[in-house]
């Protein structure tokens, strides 16, 4: 009561205190993420040469496309094509704002007219695109279904956007169009030859170790050529799994549990106050009702061939007589029983051909029909085809309502077994060839006549009961507890030593980027690249995540920000380059004489030819591709020598034999054309890639995904 009594008397001065703290917790958050909720870190997903994108129309735009895109779509894939889509538009959109190109109603409606050209929906009486038609149909639908008007201004915007786009690339390629003087020199580079006598001295010579290449060297060539080593964030982790899969235990467990459903079992039926005796599978004849209570899987009443059952148990099976049961038998986890119920011989395919009257409208006859009007009608047509089955073709084209058939006569040639839903399947294959009747299915009532039956071999029908084997709460327990015992071993100890220790795997994961999601080993897991990222996160850290499977304990063990390629992980293509150089250097020093023969001499090479050497085709006979090689000899007459070159494999000296200039053309227009057909397709994706690199963006996806 004393305390109540001294907090009562200094309350205000306890909500001061209290507010203090709240503001504290408030503004480390805020200082944590940069500032408050209306700064652009968080109200922004990237800026883009000044431009914003903003946060919630871009993941407005996001749960659109992966709507389209399907339930089983990653969200880092309908992110990325979002991404893809607004860095696109806004890089255009400045280009386009630039030369003042716009999108005028005629550009507009001549890209309608063009894309809407074969919608019968716009067409006048001849068939061809009219603008009356497209105005009658905005004003239709702005006045009766604003859902579809909606969407017709969502189309006419995105119409815009490409004509514009469209309009702009034109230009550009107009501005790229090879000339004749260029198709020319295309020419010349195809057809000028040249005949040469040259000196290689290959870098070979020198042993490696005679020119070793310091972590310097690579570190200030790879600082000289900064856009060939740029990389984005990365970091590399290590990880162990528990998954939480059934132990033997459980399985001895599940499996005697299974072989109880085989015999019958006596229950107290509270309703009658009387024991009820519950057939097993060993006696029950309704296969289906025993199946559906007691399988993870319901019944299915197929016939099923040889190569349809489980690879594991399928000579068993067909080897077996009726009512023998199989079991338990276990696959991927999953205990079954299998009791054959049935044997008989069927067709491998079936030839058919049928008449669909569907309850409902048939777009056929456009005539609509209830049930039982459309079941009438289809034994009406049954038996006008039994009396004359010359009639089925003309009867398909007035009333079937399967366009899919009509075409064909209403015929479905050579179907496997599955290929048709179960009634329409059960008709064609279990009936006798010639056979017509009436068969009700989901699309509503065929007229089927079975044409041809093919092959016909052995095929079975089995009642099969199956138990998945799940983990029981003890293995789950168990599984936690070692999972948690490494998270926190592993805060202290080495990562690797522990695993060798519990007998368990460690999977090292390099070179994941900031917006990966997919992890090799773990699937689709945004949350262990975020804690990898985190700032927080410091290399050698220790989590435990959760998983579909179990538990991942994770480490993270490198982190590289935005920068350029470690000499570490640049020195596989940057050691050889420095290499060469030295040795050309020491090859150059090396070379006495100035004749080819005289180098030849002293660097105990021969002096080799090569003919009809071009420009198109840089390649030297007996050196390989050398193409500042071949380009220093081009540029020589006959009887000149070039100076030392180094080239891609060695240092050389060529001598001119012999310039064979092609003849002259009246015109070079095909391989000017020949060049276009080069540059003109990738001019797109080229101009989009250029912008792209040339922008300044400012990424934050990464905070939100």
């Amino acid at each position: 009561m004393a305390v109540l009594n001294s907090i009562r008397k200094r309350g205000v001065f306890l909500i001061v205190i209290i507010a203090m703290a709240l503001f504290s917790f408030v503004l480390a958050d805020v200082i944590r993420n940069g500032g408050f909720s209306t700064d652009k870190g968080q109200t922004t997903v990237a800026t883009v040469n000044g431009v914003d994108i903003p946060r919630q129309e871009f993941m407005e735009q996001v749960e659109t496309a992966q709507r389209s895109l399907g339930p089983n779509a990653a969200s880092s894939q309908a992110m990325n094509i979002v991404w893809e889509r607004e860095l696109r538009r806004v890089l255009m959109q400045e280009q386009y704002d630039e030369i003042g190109l716009t999108a005028e109603t005629e550009l507009t409606n001549k890209a309608l007219s063009t894309y809407l050209a074969s919608n019968p929906v716009f067409q006048d009486e001849s068939g061809l695109f009219s603008e009356a038609k497209m105005m009658e149909y905005v004003a239709d639908v702005k006045a009766n279904n604003p859902p579809a008007y909606d969407q017709w201004l969502e189309y006419v915007k995105n119409t815009k956007v490409t004509a514009l786009e469209n309009t702009y690339l034109n230009m550009v390629k107009g501005g790229m169009i090879a000339t004749l003087a260029e198709g020319e020199k295309e020419y010349r580079f195809e057809n000028d030859k040249i005949n040469i006598e040259f000196v290689q001295v290959p870098y070979t010579n020198i042993p490696d170790e005679d020119v070793p290449v310091s972590d310097d060297e690579i570190a200030a060539y790879i600082k000289s050529h900064p856009k060939d080593f740029e990389v984005d964030p990365m970091v590399d982790i290590q990880y162990v799994s528990y998954v939480e899969e059934p132990s033997q235990e459980d399985i001895d467990a599940a499996k005697a549990e299974v072989v109880l459903l085989l015999d019958d079992r006596v229950e107290y039926n509270s309703v009658t106050k009387a024991n009820d005796t519950i057939l097993g599978l060993a006696r029950t004849n309704d296969y289906e009702e025993f199946v559906n209570a007691n399988s993870d899987n319901t019944f299915s009443d197929s016939w099923y061939f040889k190569r349809e059952l489980p690879e594991a148990i399928r000579d068993t099976v067909f080897a077996m007589n009726i009512d023998d049961i199989y079991g338990p038998y276990d696959i991927n986890n999953t205990l079954s029983l299998t009791k054959l119920i049935g044997m008989r011989q069927l067709p491998d395919t079936v030839s058919a051909r049928h008449i669909l009257i569907p309850s409902g409208l048939n777009q056929t006859d456009n005539k609509t029909r209830t049930d039982e009007e459309a079941k009438a009608t289809a034994d009406s047509i049954m038996r006008v085809v039994k009396a004359d089955r010359s009639k089925f073709e003309d009867l398909v084209t007035t009333f079937s309502s399967d366009k899919g058939s009509i075409e064909k006569g209403g015929r479905y040639e050579n179907f496997a077994y599955n290929a048709m839903v179960d009634e329409f399947r059960d008709f064609a294959f279990e009936s006798d060839k010639g056979d017509i009747g009436v068969v009700k299915t989901q699309f509503g009532y065929h007229v089927i006549e079975v044409e041809e039956q093919k092959n016909f071999q052995k095929v079975i029908k089995t009642a099969t009961v199956t138990k998945e084997v799940e983990p029981s709460e003890t293995t789950i327990n168990d599984i936690f507890s070692k999972a948690t015992s490494y998270e926190v071993a592993a805060q202290d100890r080495d990562f690797t030593e522990i695993a060798n220790e519990q007998d368990t795997t460690v999977k090292p994961v390099n070179k994941i980027g900031e917006l990966d999601s997919n992890i090799p080993g773990l699937g689709s897991n945004r949350s262990i690249v975020t804690w990898a990222f985190n700032e927080d996160t410091n290399v050698g850290d220790v989590k435990r995540f959760n998983v579909p499977q179990g538990y991942v304990i994770v480490q993270l063990t490198r982190k590289t920000p935005k920068g350029l390629l470690s000499v570490a992980e640049a020195s596989a293509e940057v050691t050889p380059i420095l290499r060469n150089e030295k040795k050309a250097k020491k090859i150059r020093e090396a070379i006495t004489g100035t004749t080819l023969q005289e180098i030849a001499s002293s660097q105990n090479v021969t002096v080799k030819n090569a003919t009809a050497v071009t420009m198109a085709n840089p390649t030297i006979a007996g050196a390989g591709t050398e193409p500042e090689v071949v380009g220093a000899a081009f540029g020589k007459n006959a009887g000149e020598v070039t100076e030392l070159i180094d080239g891609e494999t060695g240092v050389f000296k060529v001598r001119i034999v012999e310039v064979n200039k092609a003849p002259d053309l009246d015109n070079y227009a095909s391989f000017a054309n020949q060049l276009n057909a080069k540059v003109i397709p990738g001019i797109n994706t080229g101009v989009y890639n250029a912008l792209k690199n040339a922008a300044e963006i400012e990424d934050n996806r990464a905070s939100f995904y």
